[in-house]
Order: structure tokens, then C-alpha cells, then sequence
């Protein structure tokens, strides 16, 4: 493991008696005179004790470092930030989330960019900090690897993160106690992992994994398992393949792989954030890929997981039959993936893919191709005289395929959900909440309290919501988010009024105000654009640099 061609980048830190001092810092952290021979590998760890998570990465991140120094490199663990969107939730906090994942790409870019590292192997346990450090490997394009912290397990009565937020609801609608709500609380999160649905998290992972930056299940092991310490361990030898055969992310990351990942997230079920995600992570490895990409694809894709939030089961449950690889496999049969892609294996999709066995009979978690549980996408791009640059739905049927209502209008996600538990939001509503984009908030946040707190009081059936901002993975119900352009840039939304006609199709996708076009210029012509809620700091940075959310809201669009 000397050839100087696997140390492209560390040979300039550690070689030559000019880079004395360099070698010198490096054994204090525990480099001996071999380890400077060895490709170096920047292992990005997101562990924290502010999430579940991520709690438990640290001890993830140690298999990994292990797993690269047994196979002849030189594991050297770092730490980036990540945050919590379930904590903080609803809360002025929950516009850092979108934020964090800039700084996140920044971070990995950052460290191993500075520090020369050969390879990059990143672990992510949250939803935001996935995307974040798969565009920092994009942006060095590096022979790297992405491993998934893995999923929770769930709480007593199949509970989960979701079960609070609509207890919520239920409790302001007199259907859950305070006892009830307390005893939900302290144990649907029982330990380490991400979220258990098919929400952000575990859409993500999901739609990594088919794109082919991962190892084959990362995205379906349980966060604490012995299949998750393997898929650390075997990361090390994966790495070492690739430094050798110079495969990296623009190896990988490419527009068949991206089209292979919306694919699979479609057949999931998986989040509308994997729209903004997929977006940006295309943005950053160079891929041209757009909004109505997402139709296009999803025309031919159904949608076939009977996972939460719309659905019955969690990840948890899909693991033990097997996780995606055989759902993977019967698309792929099925010509609806492109197996000749690339992988960090070193193998092609196909290859991977071909000794995969099929599900269990008798399992209903995911359906048959030919008995779906909706034909076609429920990641809907719908487009109108509301949102004329494109909005996002998560449409599943269940919701139904329409809904027309009289809007009613919020200024902040904070008064929409005081306006649904105090009774002021009712039946056949549609509820607009704005000034939550990507510049407008700042940092575009995910409506789940309101759209749970919907749920929670029975109302899913009779009330729609749209914004500019977004919706975690957990949220279901007739919503639609991203709508863009966004209210502080003088978007169609910024003047919709209360009681103004609103309608929705979502099998036409298209969203309507029904007022007329002179209203509306006249409308447009009396709008006066808000002053900024920040004038300085990471919140004020983001909403000066971020592009639209139909161009995945990155930060050096505009560059």
C-alpha cells in the first residue's frame, strides 16, 4: 500500500523533510513511521448526544476506523455538527435544519479537503446531515463511501416519533389524555436510530443506496445490530478498492444513478424532501436534473411500500425481510433501473443485485409490481397560477386526488397551529402558510407539527395545506410544500387571501388561485417585499445565498 499513486493527496501533507512539522503533529494523534506510507482516510463521523440519531455513530465511527486501518490504510475520525429536526420542531430552531446541511457539505469539504485525506468514508444518522456529507464528498470527489447509522427500533404499540406529534392533536381534540400523551411520550423512542417510518431519514439512505453510494442494506440495518458494525468493518476494504481503481463519487453519482435513486424513493413511498435533496446533491456532483424530472420518472414508476407515515408498517419491519435489495432486484428485472451503473463495490448495480432472493412469500409490506399500491408516483410537481415555478405534493390516494376549499391564511407555522388546536381551522379549509422558504424564514421549514396536530384531530380528510416551506418525511395528508417562487420573493402565494378559492389536482398537477389575472397584477403591484428577519449570522447568510427550492435551495448556485 505504498505506491505514492493511493496517496495523491496525503503524500503532499506527510512526505519530503519539508513536511517534518506536518508528520510531527500527526504522531501525537497517533501516526507511527509506517502509517505515512498509507492512504490516509477521513472518516466523518456525525456522532452527537443531541438526537437519537446519532448517539450511538461514535462507536460506529471506531468499526470504521478499524475496518480502513485493517485493510491497509490509515482511518482518521472527525467530527461534524449535525441537529435534530424532531426536537426542534415548530420552534425558531427548526430553521437552522436546512441550514446545517450546507455546513455540513462545508464541513467534510473543509476537514478532508485541508488535511489531504485519500478517501472519505462519511457516517449519517439524520436526515439532513445524509445529503450534507454526501455533497461534501461530491465537492472533493474523492474515493468515498456513505454508511447509514441505521433505523430505531419501535416503541411499545408499534409507537414512533410521529405517534407524539399526532398525539398532540389528539389530545387538543379530547381524544387522548394527558396520561396517555405522557406514557406515548416517554417511550416511543426507545434508543439509538433514526426515525422508523419511510420518512426523511430513511428515504434518504434508501435512495443513497440505489444510487449506488453505499454498501449493499446500509440502508436497512438496524441502528444497533451486528450487520451495522459488518457494514462498518467492511467500508475499510470497499475504500481500499476504490483508491486502487480511482473510482470516485463522479464515477457514481451519475444522472442514471440519480434517476435509478428517484426511482426507488417513488416505489418507497419515500419523503418529499428527497426532491430538495436529489436536487441539490445533483447540483453539486455536476448532474443536470430538474423539478420535472420527477414527473417524467414517475409516469411508469408505482408506488409499492406500505410504510409509514401513510402506510402500516415501519423500517424496521422491512428489514427483517430483507430491506430494498429485492425490491431493487424486481424493478431492475422489471427494466425500470439502470443496472449498468456503477457502485462502491466496485461492481456494477447488476452485479450487486444478481444472487439478491426475493421477498418471503406472504410478506404485504412491499407490494407486487403488478398490484401497487398507487400506479404511479405520489411525489407530485404541480405547477399553476399559485406556484408557476412548481410546487411539490406527496400524494398517495389515500388523501384522495383533489381537494378545492376556501383558503385561510398564516404568516408563520407558529399561528397556523395555534389556529388548528384552538379550534379556528375547520372542515374543508385550505391552509396556507408562508414566508417559510428557504430565504423567506430563513432555512425552509418542515411543517410536521401542524400537519400532525391535522391528523391528531381527525381532520385529514378535510383540510389541505400548502406553503413554501416543506414537510418532514413523517407529514401525510393532502400537502404541498416548496411552493415557489417563494412569498418573500414576491411568489403568487405572497398574495393569496382568506377565503380566496384555492383547488388542487393532483392527477393533472396543477394548483390554482381562483381569482383572475387582474386581480391578481393588482394584487402584485400593492405587495411590499418584508424586511429580513436576520441582518447577520448563518441564518442571514443562508437567506442572502440560498436559490430557490426548486433548485434544491443549495447555497453557490449562483456562483
Amino acid at each position: 500500500m505504498a505506491d505514492r499513486d493511493l496517496r495523491k493527496n496525503s503524500s503532499i501533507v506527510v512526505d519530503g523533510v519539508e513536511q517534518a512539522p506536518s508528520r510531527s503533529m500527526l504522531r501525537a494523534v497517533g501516526f507511527e513511521d509506517g502509517d505515512f506510507k498509507k492512504p490516509q482516510i477521513g472518516i466523518a463521523s456525525t456522532w452527537s448526544m443531541v438526537t437519537p440519531c446519532n448517539m450511538h455513530i461514535n462507536k460506529l465511527a471506531e468499526d470504521v476506523n478499524k475496518g480502513a486501518d485493517d485493510a491497509g490504510g490509515k482511518g482518521i475520525i472527525y467530527n461534524v455538527l449535525t441537529i435534530s429536526d424532531g426536537i426542534s420542531m415548530g420552534t425558531e430552531g427548526m430553521k437552522y435544519s436546512l441550514v446545517s446541511r450546507e455546513v455540513i457539505a462545508d464541513s467534510v469539504e473543509t476537514v478532508s479537503g485541508c488535511m489531504g485525506h485519500d478517501g472519505v468514508i462519511t457516517i449519517g444518522g439524520c436526515d439532513k446531515n445524509m445529503p450534507g456529507l454526501l455533497m461534501g464528498m461530491a465537492r472533493l470527489n474523492r474515493p468515498s463511501i456513505f454508511i447509514y447509522g441505521g433505523t430505531i427500533q419501535p416503541g411499545p404499540n408499534h409507537t414512533n416519533i410521529i405517534s407524539v406529534f399526532e398525539a398532540v392533536g389528539g389530545h387538543a381534540a379530547g381524544k387522548v389524555s394527558e396520561i396517555e400523551l405522557k406514557n406515548i411520550e416517554e417511550t416511543a423512542i426507545p434508543g439509538p436510530g433514526s426515525c422508523g417510518g419511510m420518512y426523511t431519514a430513511n428515504t434518504m439512505a434508501s435512495a443513497i443506496e440505489a444510487m449506488g453510494m453505499s454498501l449493499p442494506n446500509s440502508s436497512a440495518q438496524d441502528a444497533i445490530s451486528q450487520e451495522k458494525v459488518e457494514d462498518c468493518l467492511s467500508a475499510g476494504e470497499a475504500i481500499m478498492h476504490l483508491l486502487e481503481h480511482d473510482i470516485k463519487p463522479s464515477d457514481i453519482m451519475t444522472r442514471a444513478a440519480f434517476e435509478n435513486a428517484i426511482k426507488v424513493t417513488i416505489a418507497l413511498g419515500g419523503s418529499t424532501n428527497a426532491v430538495l435533496h436529489l436536487l441539490a446533491m445533483a447540483h453539486t456532483i455536476g448532474v443536470d436534473l430538474e423539478l420535472d424530472d420527477f414527473t417524467r420518472l414517475g409516469k411508469d414508476v408505482p408506488m409499492l411500500a406500505d410504510l409509514k407515515p401513510s402506510g402500516k408498517y415501519l423500517m424496521s419491519e422491512l428489514i427483517k425481510i430483507g430491506g430494498i435489495q429485492p425490491l431493487m432486484k424486481a424493478m431492475l428485472e422489471a427494466g425500470m433501473l439502470d443496472g449498468s451503473c456503477m457502485t462502491v463495490t466496485g461492481k456494477t448495480l447488476a452485479a450487486n443485485l444478481a444472487d439478491v432472493a426475493p421477498y418471503p412469500e406472504g410478506q404485504d409490506i412491499i407490494r407486487p409490481l403488478d398490484n401497487p399500491i398507487k400506479k404511479d408516483s405520489h411525489l407530485r410537481i404541480l405547477r399553476g397560477n399559485l406556484a408557476p415555478e412548481g410546487s411539490v405534493a406527496k400524494i398517495t390516494g389515500k388523501e384522495g386526488l383533489s381537494f378545492t376549499g376556501n383558503a385561510r391564511v398564516f404568516e408563520s407555522e407558529e399561528d397556523c397551529l395555534k389556529g388548528i388546536l384552538d379550534g379556528t381551522v375547520v372542515k374543508g379549509d385550505v391552509l396556507v402558510i408562508r414566508y417559510e422558504g428557504p430565504r423567506g424564514a430563513p432555512g425552509m421549514r418542515e411543517m410536521l407539527s401542524p400537519t400532525s396536530a391535522i391528523m391528531g384531530k381527525g381532520l385529514g380528510e378535510d383540510i389541505a395545506l400548502i406553503t413554501d416551506g416543506r414537510f418532514s418525511g413523517g407529514s401525510h395528508g393532502f400537502v404541498v410544500g416548496h411552493v415557489t417562487p417563494e412569498a418573500v420573493e414576491g411568489g403568487p402565494i405572497a398574495v393569496v387571501e382568506t377565503g380566496d378559492r384555492i383547488s388542487i389536482d393532483a392527477e393533472a398537477n396543477i394548483i390554482t388561485l381562483e381569482i383572475s389575472d387582474e386581480e391578481m397584477q393588482a394584487r402584485m403591484a400593492e405587495w411590499k417585499k418584508p424586511a429580513p428577519r436576520y441582518s447577520r449570522g448563518v441564518l442571514a447568510k443562508f437567506a442572502a445565498t440560498a436559490a430557490s427550492a426548486s433548485e434544491g435551495a443549495v447555497t453557490d448556485k449562483y456562483l
